[in-house]
């Protein structure tokens, strides 16, 4: 957040506290609840597999820390992280695809990427999370303002 030099601290902390009460109500209107990430789901495989990729259970998990989502092909279940909660649709779909592709094809050879590029987006929501993993790793100075 940019916020104009000029502002005493007081001043300062007051915008952060607005900006923040914002970008909560706007998350909490963007978040899917399970059922709709099932939906969703169901959605993206008629789109990109034709149908094909059926899960049993599709929902947000807090254990995921390290990955975006995970599939269990044998089960049909895919877990998403909240990590991905108020991230633009696309990353999340993109992600959505990925796990639907593993129910199709396990492993991360050539065929999996083959049926991945379906997703006109995966490149750019790639990119995107990698910003985000980035990001995560930079270092925080405390008190430091963008000007």
């Amino acid at each position: 957040m940019l916020i104009p030099a000029r502002m005493s601290e007081a001043e300062e902390q007051r915008w952060v506290r607005v900006m923040l009460d914002k970008l909560a109500a706007q998350e909490s209107r963007r978040t899917l609840g399970d059922a709709e990430l099932a939906e969703r789901a169901r959605r993206l495989s008629e789109q990109y597999f034709e149908g094909r990729a059926r899960p049993r259970s599709v929902r947000w998990v807090t254990n995921q820390n390290t990955r975006w989502g995970s599939c269990t092909p044998s089960d049909g279940s895919i877990r998403l992280s909240h990590r991905l909660q108020g991230m633009p649709e696309y990353v999340v779909d993109y992600v959505l695809c990925h796990e639907l592709a593993h129910l199709l094809v396990p492993g991360h050879g050539p065929r999996f990427w083959r049926l991945l590029e379906a997703y006109p987006r995966t490149e750019r929501a790639r990119g995107y999370l990698e910003g985000v993993v980035a990001a995560d790793r930079l270092p925080h100075v405390p008190g430091a303002r963008d000007e």
